[in-house]
């Protein structure tokens, strides 16, 4: 049996003197326990050293996918087409499935063969001669930066973790800079609380506060770089009746501290959104066309990667985001989320509410092919995604369109309706349907009994008529039967 071994240096090949001590374990790794006894299990055979760092990795890469490299095939051929008739033992099955199609040699891929590799490696620097100790070091450790460089396949344009940081942050510094303006206007509304009603933007109220400071001073401040100038008089109004409390230097300057956190948090949160959308440019053209890139850069983020969401179907693309509402709504029976992250994409928002729904899920299909094409291609092109785009707004503008339209055929033709025309009609004055009294006093109350009595009367004469009606009509029915 021959074993084939591989090391930082080059392949090896190795025939095992003592087939018998493989089937126990303890007596193998007994006998490697000093190089005397490794060399009377297994003897070098050939070694077939690597060139350069190039050729190492490419065998290794090879190895580690289940391939065989040019120079292990050269070696193959070169010594064990001698010895064709003896087993080949390997550490990868896959390895020896491929050797066995190529080369036509029987291979072994057992756990015996695991330790004797095991055992070898121990006595590796005894075993293969022509090749120092410290060179082997350096070659195992240039092998392995190179090799950790080919798994990551690191690109400074590819790198889609920092879209998940850079997004995460941005949410972050959302949420604070939200927490920072309400405080500062709760706590500036103590001393001029007209102001937060004249300014509704966040930044310019906080400008509007570094520049005024204490309210007396807000006749002299000069305003005009931030406000309008009719907003900028109905501050210096406001500032003369104000109803605030005085407050003292002290704490107008951590006011004023809180106004110069606020400002840098803004301004390096717009820093951070143009760094987001040139990444997203770079690494997700595509789904950035389709999508935008901060709903892109959410959709990456929530699966993890870019190759994440690319392996998710269209169906999770879409409700991605709405995770609670659907497994609540699964456990509860009720009707599940039809979109997640994708409600805030522009083209579910150009639909009306009752067609979000319906669009939610053709920009999910169109968005997790985007996502295939952004992680899969070697080549930065936006041509699917303008391309899917142009379909989804076309869509979009379809299903607004469809209440004019007709509910079957083409859809192509609005549906046909009847032309207004007005007519007129003159109604004229009716004099009997007025009603007059004979007296121009109250009517006499007349009593319960005859009111009974008139009750009976009109019941008596209405019966018999009734019923002469309904024989009358019998007659005729009876007649009209014999004639025909």
């Amino acid at each position: 049996m021959l074993v084939l071994f591989e090391t930082a240096a080059g392949f090896a090949i190795f025939k095992v003197l003592d087939e018998k001590k493989l089937a126990k374990v303890d007596d193998l790794y007994q006998s490697f326990e000093s190089p005397e006894g490794a060399s009377k299990v297994v003897k070098l055979k050939h070694f077939q050293k690597f060139e350069d760092t190039t050729e190492a990795l490419s065998a290794a890469t090879a190895m580690v996918e289940g391939k065989m490299s040019k120079s292990l095939k050269k070696l193959l051929k070169r010594v064990i087409a001698k010895d064709a008739q003896e087993e080949l033992a390997v550490v990868d099955a896959k390895l020896g499935n491929v050797i066995k199609e190529k080369m036509g040699l029987s291979c072994v891929a057992t756990n015996e063969v695991l330790d004797l590799t095991r055992c070898i490696r121990t006595q590796q620097s005894s075993l293969i001669k022509g090749v120092e100790d410290q060179e082997m070091k350096a070659m195992a450790l240039g092998l392995s930066h190179s090799l950790s460089r080919y798994k990551l396949k690191f690109s400074p344009e590819k790198v889609d973790t920092m879209i998940v940081q850079a997004i995460s942050l941005l949410d972050d510094l959302d949420k604070e800079l939200n927490n920072y303006i309400m405080r500062c206007r709760e706590w500036y509304g103590w001393h001029f609380p007209e102001l937060s009603k004249v300014i509704t933007d966040n930044i310019a109220f906080v400008r509007a506060v570094r520049a005024i400071g204490d309210r007396t001073t807000a006749a002299k401040a000069d305003l005009s770089d931030i406000l309008d100038e009719d907003v900028e008089a109905d501050v210096k109004k406001e500032a003369e009746r104000s109803m605030g409390t005085e407050t003292k230097g002290e704490d107008i300057e951590s006011i004023w501290k809180l106004c110069d956190q606020i400002l840098e948090i803004s301004q390096y949160r717009e820093q951070l959104y143009v760094y987001l959308k040139n990444r997203m440019a770079a690494i997700a053209p595509n789904l950035t066309v389709l999508v935008g890139e901060l709903v892109g850069a959410r959709l990456i983020a929530h699966a993890g990667s870019l190759l994440g969401l690319a392996k998710h179907p269209a169906s999770t693309v879409q409700i991605l985001g709405a995770e609670k509402a659907l497994f609540r709504a699964l456990k509860k029976k009720h009707n599940t989320p039809k979109y997640g992250l994708l409600y805030h994409a522009s083209l579910v928002g150009q639909s009306t509410p009752k067609n979000k729904g319906k669009i939610a899920r053709v920009l999910a299909a169109k968005a997790s092919l985007a996502s295939r094409v952004d992680a899969l291609s070697e080549e930065a092109r936006t041509d699917i995604g303008l391309e899917h785009r142009a379909l989804v707004e076309k869509r979009v503008q379809m299903c607004n369109d469809t209440l004019g339209r007709r509910l079957s055929g083409t859809g192509k033709a609005r549906a046909k309706t009847d032309k207004f025309s007005a007519q007129s009609e003159v109604k004229q004055y009716n004099p009997a349907e007025d009603a007059s009294f004979s007296t121009p006093g109250k009517p006499k109350k007349r009593k319960r009994e005859e009111v009974e009595e008139d009750d009976e009367d009109a019941a008596e004469t209405t019966t018999p008529k009734s019923k002469k009606a309904k024989k009358e009509k019998k007659k005729k029915k009876s007649k009209e039967a014999e004639s025909d």
